[in-house]
């Protein structure tokens, strides 16, 4: 179905008709006012316009192009995917009810050799997915400790997961 063929341009069609009637009244009302109302007028107008020039193209006034026609940075947001799932999921199942009895194991194993306060922040910002600012409230530090302790962590794990994957 092309936009032609739509049942809303009817609708469409009609709602600028009815912009750019009133733009004619409010610009008629502005010849025959005073100082003070012309003030209120005038925004009317601008207002009109601006909608009329919406309708008639599609897109907001004074934007050069289009979303679609942006480069893909300009228009879409890089997200982990485990987060996205995270969102997608209505349910707020925790994800270690998810976990086999094999990679619960792997995952202790991954995480022993962090002190108490990195392996919180670790499992705050990525098993739960809160942004480092909201687990620094939560646990009563700084952001920039949360990063830090986060840092650490990573550090400290990667070896261990690069063996695990060598040895499987």
């Amino acid at each position: 179905m092309n936009m032609l063929e739509s049942p809303h341009i009817n609708d469409l069609q009609e709602l600028l008709w009815e912009y750019r009637e009133s733009l004619k009244c409010a610009e008629n009302a502005y010849y025959n006012a005073d100082s003070d109302d012309k003030k209120i007028i005038s925004g009317m107008i601008s207002d009109c316009k601006y909608v009329i020039d919406w309708l008639h193209t599609g897109r907001r006034p004074g934007n050069r192009r289009g979303i679609e026609r942006r480069a893909g940075y300009e228009r879409e947001i890089p997200v982990e995917p485990n987060r996205m799932q995270r969102f997608s999921n209505h349910t707020h199942v925790c994800p270690e009810a998810r976990l086999s009895d094999d990679q619960r194991a792997l995952l202790e194993f991954a995480l022993e050799p962090l002190s108490r306060r990195e392996r919180e922040c670790y499992m705050l910002a990525h098993g739960e997915g809160f942004s480092h600012a909201t687990v620094a409230e939560m646990l009563g530090i700084s952001a920039g400790s949360v990063s830090e302790y986060i840092q650490r962590a990573q550090r400290k794990i990667t070896p261990l997961v690069a063996e695990v994957i060598f040895v499987l």
